[in-house]
């Protein structure tokens, strides 16, 4: 009887063993990631060069952060806001061959182009926008275009 107590003490203690090995493999494995091929005996260095990855990639966001707050200034005042109307401003003749184009930033700024087609001729005008508006009085067409490239 006592030696099938010895027997299950001696299988316990083995088991015991391989629990141990396995959790100590488990350990060495998740160190060699923490270490990164540095030697184990060196972890002030370790913490050291971690603090300095963390240190450059709070840098390098800070970076990011200024440079897409200036793309983002420089975006606003391109061309984003374009649109074109055709019409005919002479009903008794032509086609849609005169048109209204307005072309803006964000903010409203730009121009609208206008070009006016008769039999005898081509009129093209300029007239600047700020807001949205011109200090031009703006014909109907030009209305419309300017309205609908703030859409």
């Amino acid at each position: 009887m006592n030696l099938a107590i010895d027997n299950l003490i001696v299988y316990l203690l083995l088991g015991l063993v391989a629990i141990l090995a396995l959790w100590i493999m488990t350990l060495e494995w998740r160190l060699k990631k923490v270490f990164r091929g540095h030697k184990i005996s060196n972890l002030e260095s370790v913490i050291a060069d971690l603090g300095k990855a963390v240190d450059d990639v709070l840098d390098k966001g800070k970076n990011d952060d200024r440079l897409f707050e200036d793309v983002y200034r420089r975006l606003k005042s391109t061309l984003q806001r374009c649109h074109t109307l055709r019409f005919n401003p002479f009903a008794d003749q032509g086609g849609n061959q005169s048109f209204a184009t307005a072309i803006m930033d964000e903010e409203g700024d730009g121009v609208v182009l206008s070009g006016i087609y008769s039999r005898d001729k081509v009129s093209v005008y300029a007239k600047p926008l700020q807001k949205f508006a011109s200090t031009h009085e703006l014909s109907n067409e030009e209305a419309q275009t300017i309205a609908e490239a703030k859409k």
